[in-house]
């Protein structure tokens, strides 16, 4: 159990990195969007690879971002109804849904994304759209934020079964709920 608790540790850290690094991506697609609508409007100048990176941009905060807030139990839920389990009851619910939903849900995300992503690295496969960007790299953001949610959903398994166990320490009411480690 150990040496899982370690590699959810390192599970957990990898994607925080990569979704707070991804959050600046935010910046990046608001001042692409000021820059085109600008340069659209005073200078009759526009491209659509412009709007096609602001897309890719977009996608990548929230492929990126999907795992971090999994570790951070941020996504919706039923909370009316959990909010009366005990937290045994949470967490042995956390366990079903990870192991029966999440974790199939991503696995198959992952292995459908793989030739996806790879035909079209392949071909060399770019956008129908007049000067539109090429596709590869949008694919490739559903591979990996697939592979790190499918990564996290692994993490959030071992420290539920953890929990469950006794090896982690309760989590108080002002700690990051579900998490389970501390970062």
């Amino acid at each position: 159990m150990a040496f899982a608790l370690r590699l959810a540790r390192g599970i957990d850290a990898v994607n925080e990195r990569i979704a707070r690094l991804a959050a600046w991506l935010v910046v990046a697609a608001v001042l692409i969007s000021a820059g085109n609508a600008v340069s659209r409007k005073a200078f009759s100048l526009s491209s659509n690879a412009w709007l096609e990176l602001q897309w890719y941009l977009f996608g990548a905060v929230f492929l990126l971002g999907a795992s971090w807030t999994l570790k951070r139990n941020e996504h919706v839920r039923i909370d009316v109804l959990s909010s009366r389990f005990s937290q045994r009851a949470r967490d042995r619910l956390d366990l079903a849904g990870h192991a029966l939903f999440l974790i199939p849900f991503a696995l198959v995300h992952v292995l459908t994304a793989v030739p996806f992503f790879l035909l079209s690295w392949r071909t060399g496969e770019v956008s129908p759209n007049a000067g539109g960007l090429p596709l590869w790299p949008a694919k490739l953001l559903v591979l990996v934020g697939f592979t790190m949610l499918l990564a996290q959903g692994v993490s959030e398994l071992v420290k539920k079964i953890a929990a469950l166990r006794g090896a982690l320490p309760v989590e108080s009411e002002g700690g990051t709920p579900g998490s389970g480690l501390s970062a």
